[in-house]
């Protein structure tokens, strides 16, 4: 079994390095629109997945497969664990090989050497690779975006959106930004996107199904950045059904084209008009 796991290992080390080189050298040699195709979603789901989920389904398979008299679940966990510490290796070696190819930015100012000295080498590396445990999460609530709302727009009149404006990269244009900062500054930057847009979608699911204010004052509080719509139009907690029914025959109407959160731009947009049709200037209802 050792000498399959080393295999894995090996080849999936060699693969994200070969990967990550490509992209660098993509610009260099005039694919540069195929650079910016996979900075943005679709092209950007298949970027991320390559360098996160792929090498670890296959380092799982291929040590199943070879397991020879060993386990199947501990081949499997043998084999993602290999999967694992090749991504990890790999995240370090290209983070030092792309300072010492950026040696004016590496030894300017940097967040890495702030932080250390903020909070001690020790604590701020472990912390920032302790978030890695996120990855999964993000990667199952992208998947929710891509598979799960999609039919929600034809089922419920949901609204649409271009993903790629929400699930994008851009911080490796930063001036100064390299090595470990640029990795994980893009990992950063790539989670606030998805999150962001799982929220986004989730003020529809919200607005749409459930309309009802907390009883609990301090979570409306809390919850009320992420959903607008707690202060402008849910149903009072102390309310009856007869309450929600009016705020949804109001702000759904069966005739409506797109059944947004009531603070959707589409919305205002379509509000804005109608109130200008009949002939009112301003916007309240």
């Amino acid at each position: 079994m050792l000498p399959t796991l080393i295999w894995i290992f090996a080849t999936t080390l060699a693969a994200l390095l070969a990967a990550a080189f490509l992209l660098h050298a993509l610009p260099k040699v005039g694919l540069a629109v195929l650079t910016r195709w996979l900075a943005h979603a679709p092209g950007l789901d298949l970027a991320v997945a390559y360098f996160t989920v792929a090498p670890q389904v296959v380092g799982i398979v291929i040590a199943v497969n070879a397991r020879g008299e060993t386990n199947a679940w501990l081949a499997a966990g043998l084999g993602l664990l290999a999967a694992v510490l090749a991504q990890i290796a790999a995240t370090l070696l290209w983070g030092w090989a792309h300072e010492l190819a950026n040696p004016k930015a590496r030894r300017g100012p940097r967040i890495v050497a702030t932080l250390n000295r903020n909070v001690g080498r020790f604590r701020n590396h472990s912390a920032v690779w302790w978030t890695a445990w996120a990855v999964p999460l993000f990667a199952i609530v992208r998947i929710a975006e891509l598979f799960i709302y999609p039919p929600l727009i034809w089922l419920v009149k949901f609204p649409r959106y271009k993903q790629g404006e929400w699930v994008n990269i851009s911080r490796h244009k930063f001036d100064g930004l390299v090595g470990h900062d640029l990795i994980w500054c893009l990992y950063c930057d790539w989670m606030t996107g998805v999150w962001s847009l799982g929220t986004e979608m989730l003020r529809n699911v919200e607005s749409f199904w459930c309309p009802i204010k907390f009883d609990s004052t301090k979570k409306c509080e809390n919850c009320t950045l992420d959903f607008p719509d707690i202060d402008n139009g849910w149903t009072d907690a102390a309310g009856d059904m007869s309450d929600v029914v009016k705020v949804l025959e109001q702000k759904y109407p069966k005739e409506q084209a797109t059944n947004a959160w009531f603070g959707h731009p589409v919305r205002l947009t379509r509000e804005g008009a109608d109130l200008s049709a009949a002939g009112r200037s301003d916007v309240s209802e």
